[in-house]
């Protein structure tokens, strides 16, 4: 199995989803510029944090236009697992391949810290890993992490059970639901502001974000890839 960790101008996260899929769960991830065109070859694809082309416009508006976005598109559209972090998850929603928005922050300041989590739908790709309702705590730094959408879209992430994670105790960022994080319908795409790869050692402070890759581990070990 092999991950594509996506880089464009401005990723910071990269080298850090890079080392834990590589270094910590023991896989195969390969950097993939934003000039390239095909994602041939690999299974899953990781859009890092970062400030993607400075954040001009609004975070990840520029970079949907990236090179690599059709391919990117496509990939998803296949069924194949498809995850944004931070700016990860504001690329995802800028390409339409996530619903609604994220504006800045409420509190109009950048956050950076440990967010506590609820992981509310343990039945994905991503979350196959954790238990049900499990309560972990991953790193978040973002200053347009407030996720919104009109009520006929927030029903249907209800209905759809495509609300994943959610703020257990404060919301950092005025977040419609204290939503952390969302799938598709099909629930092959996930974006959420908290950083899992932040949260691979003890020495980071927390392993939380292990379950995550080993979720999507346990999901390609289960099909034909």
């Amino acid at each position: 199995m092999k991950f594509a960790v996506v880089t464009f101008p401005g990723s910071n996260c990269d080298k850090d989803i890079f080392h834990a899929v590589n270094e910590v769960m023991g896989a195969s991830a390969s950097l993939v510029s934003h000039h390239e065109s095909s994602l041939a070859g690999f299974d899953v694809v990781l859009l890092p944090g970062g400030f993607s082309y400075g954040d001009y416009l609004r975070c990840g508006a520029i970079a949907r236009f990236a090179n690599i976005m059709p391919a990117i598109i496509d990939f998803a559209e296949s069924g194949k697992p498809v995850f944004g972090t931070c700016n990860g998850f504001q690329i995802l929603v800028e390409a339409g391949l996530l619903p609604g928005a994220l504006k800045p922050n409420e509190q109009l300041k950048f956050v950076c810290g440990s967010a506590p989590l609820k992981v509310v739908n343990n039945q994905t790709i991503f979350t196959n890993a954790y238990e049900s309702d499990e309560e972990i705590s991953l790193p978040i730094a973002h200053g347009e992490g407030n996720y919104y959408c009109d009520e006929e879209t927030l029903a249907e992430l209800e209905a759809n059970n495509q609300i994943v994670f959610t703020y257990r105790d404060n919301n950092p960022n005025g977040s419609l639901g204290n939503i952390a994080g969302i799938t598709n319908k099909a629930g092959n795409v996930l974006g959420m502001m908290p950083h899992p790869e932040r949260a691979m050692e003890d020495l980071l402070g927390s392993t939380d974000g292990v379950a995550f890759f080993q979720s999507i581990i346990n999901h390609l070990g289960k099909v034909t890839v």
